[in-house]
C-alpha cells in the first residue's frame, strides 16, 4: 500500500479529547434513543396512530439530516467552539418538553428541538475528533462514532426498563444526560479555542494533506456519489432491522415484544463493536478495503437471514450487526480526506445523510410492509447490501505518516 508523508509534522493523537467527545457523542444520541423507546408509551397514553408515531420519528431524523452539511459548510468557514454545548442545551430543552408534552404537536416541537442540538453536535463533534487524532483518523473516528452507537444501542432497554414501566413523565431522568454533556462541553470547547488560537498565533492553517492523493474534481465527485450509495444501502438496511425486524420475529417466530428487544439490542451491541473495529483496521488496510469489506462480507448472510431457524437468527445477526457498522466510521473519513479543506462539511454530509436515509427509510419499508406483507419485505431488503459493491470502484488509499 503506498505511503503518503505530510511536508508538516502531525501532531500526537490528543486521546483524553478522543474519549471525552465519544463519551459526549453516547450523551447525545442516548437523548435521541429515547424517541423510539418512548413510542409505546406514546401509542397507549396519548392514543397515537402508527402513522403519527413514524412522523415524529421523521421530524427527529429529518431536521438532524438537512442541518448537519450546513452546520459543517458554516463551521468549515467560520469555526465556532462553543456551538457543541449550545446544541446540547437545545437538546436539554427538547428532551425536557418531550417528558411534559400534553399533545401531539408540542411532541413534534420538542423532537424538532432534539434534532437540532444533534444537526448541531454532530459535525462539531466529528471536527474535535478530527483535531484530537493525529496521525490516528481511523481510530479517532471510531472511538467517537462507538460512543454515538452505543447510545443508539440503549434505545431498547431504555423502552423495556425505564419508559414504559413509569411513563412519558420519566423521559425527563434524561435531562441529567444532557446536563452532563453541557459540563463536558464547554471543557471541550476551551481546547476547541486554543487550538485555533494557536493556529492564528502560528499565522498559518494546519496542513491537511489526503492519504488518497491527488484527485480531479470530477473523481471527487463520482467517489463522493458512489460513497452516498454505500450510505444508502446500509442505512435502508440497518433502519429495516432496528425498527421493523421485530415484527417479522413476531410474525415468524411468535416471539413477545420484549423477547424481540433482545434480538435488535444485541445487532446493535455488535454493530457498535464494529464500528471501533473499523478505524483502527482502516489505518491499517486502507479506508477502502473496510469501506467494501463491510458490505460484501454481509451480503449472504442477510440473504439467509428471513430463512434461518431462531438459534440461527442470533448467530446471523451478530455478525451482520459487527460487519456492516465497520465502515460507519471510515465512511466520514473517507469523504473528510476526498474533501480536506471541508472537515465539517464532509462528516455533516456522511453523517446527516444516514439519519436522512434512516428517516426515510423507515417510512418507505412501513409502506411494503403495509402492501407486501412483512415476510416479503424483510426477503426484499435483504439484497440491499449488494449495492455496496460499488465501493469497489472508489479510489484506493494510502496511509498518512508523519514526515
Amino acid at each position: 500500500m503506498t505511503t503518503i508523508k505530510e511536508s508538516t509534522n502531525l501532531s500526537n493523537p490528543v486521546y483524553p479529547i478522543m474519549f471525552a467527545i465519544a463519551g459526549c457523542h453516547l450523551l447525545n444520541d442516548t437523548l435521541q434513543a429515547v424517541i423510539p423507546a418512548i413510542f409505546p408509551v406514546l401509542a397507549e397514553d396519548k392514543g397515537l396512530t402508527f402513522t403519527q408515531l413514524g412522523f415524529i420519528a421523521f421530524a427527529l431524523n429529518m431536521v438532524a439530516s438537512v442541518l448537519q452539511p450546513v452546520v459543517g459548510y458554516i463551521s468549515d468557514k467560520k469555526p465556532m467552539p462553543y456551538a457543541l454545548p449550545a446544541g446540547m442545551l437545545f437538546s436539554l430543552v427538547g428532551i425536557g418538553g418531550l417528558a411534559l408534552a400534553p399533545d401531539y404537536w408540542l411532541i413534534v416541537v420538542s423532537v424538532m428541538l432534539l434534532g437540532f442540538g444533534s444537526a448541531i453536535f454532530h459535525p462539531e463533534g466529528s471536527r474535535v475528533s478530527f483535531m484530537a487524532a493525529g496521525s490516528k483518523r481511523g481510530l479517532s473516528q471510531s472511538i467517537y462514532q462507538v460512543g454515538g452507537n452505543s447510545g443508539q444501542a440503549l434505545a431498547p432497554l431504555i423502552g423495556a426498563y425505564i419508559l414504559v414501566p413509569f411513563g412519558q413523565k420519566s423521559a425527563a431522568l434524561f435531562m441529567i444526560f444532557a446536563a452532563l454533556g453541557i459540563f463536558i462541553l464547554m471543557k471541550i470547547s476551551a481546547w476547541y479555542k486554543d487550538q485555533l488560537d494557536q493556529e492564528k498565533l502560528n499565522k498559518r492553517k494546519k496542513v491537511l494533506l489526503s492519504s488518497i492523493g491527488d484527485l480531479t474534481k470530477k473523481q471527487v465527485g463520482i467517489a463522493l456519489s458512489l460513497l452516498l450509495v454505500i450510505i444508502f444501502a446500509r442505512s435502508f438496511y440497518v433502519t429495516s432491522i432496528t425498527s421493523f425486524f421485530i415484527f417479522h420475529l413476531m410474525e415468524k417466530y411468535g416471539l413477545q415484544s420484549g423477547e424481540g428487544l433482545i434480538y435488535i439490542f444485541l445487532f446493535l451491541a455488535l454493530g457498535a463493536v464494529g464500528t471501533f473495529f473499523g478505524g483502527p483496521m482502516a489505518d491499517k488496510i486502507g479506508r477502502k478495503n473496510v469501506i467494501v469489506m463491510s458490505l460484501a462480507v454481509p451480503i449472504p448472510l442477510c440473504i439467509f437471514l428471513p430463512y434461518v431457524p431462531l438459534w440461527g437468527v442470533i448467530v446471523l445477526l451478530l455478525f451482520i450487526g459487527f460487519f456492516i457498522m465497520l465502515s460507519f466510521s471510515v465512511t466520514v473519513v473517507y469523504a473528510q480526506e476526498l474533501v480536506p479543506s471541508k472537515i465539517g462539511t464532509m462528516a455533516g454530509l456522511t453523517v446527516g445523510l444516514a439519519f436522512g436515509m434512516g428517516a426515510i427509510g423507515a417510512v418507505v419499508i412501513g409502506i411494503l410492509m403495509d402492501h407486501l406483507g412483512i415476510y416479503t419485505t424483510m426477503i426484499i431488503v435483504s439484497f440491499l447490501p449488494i449495492m455496496g459493491l460499488v465501493g469497489l470502484a472508489l479510489p484506493r488509499d494510502g496511509k498518512i505518516t508523519a514526515a
